[in-house]
């Protein structure tokens, strides 16, 4: 054995508390909401990114040309 000692053992696998009440009383019940507000919230990373917009809905789609006159004008309109 290489002579470690359990305090050694104890003190590696002792964490700082994630929550900690400082003043009042809570039930059980409170600190699990809390717990699983708190865990929801760091779990959430980064917002999903806006879906892209559709070609239809744009706007600058519906600004047309303007109406050219003169012979054959009709038959350009309808490009």
């Amino acid at each position: 054995m290489t002579g470690s000692s359990s305090s050694e053992a104890d003190e590696s696998s002792v964490e700082t508390p994630l929550l900690r009440v400082v003043a009042g009383d809570p039930t059980p019940e409170e600190l699990a909401a809390l717990v699983a507000v708190v865990a929801a919230s760091a779990s959430g990373g980064t917002p999903d990114a806006p879906a892209p917009r559709s070609e239809w809905s744009a706007r600058h789609r519906l600004v047309r040309g303007p109406h050219r006159h003169g012979p054959g004008a009709w038959r350009a309109s309808a490009r």
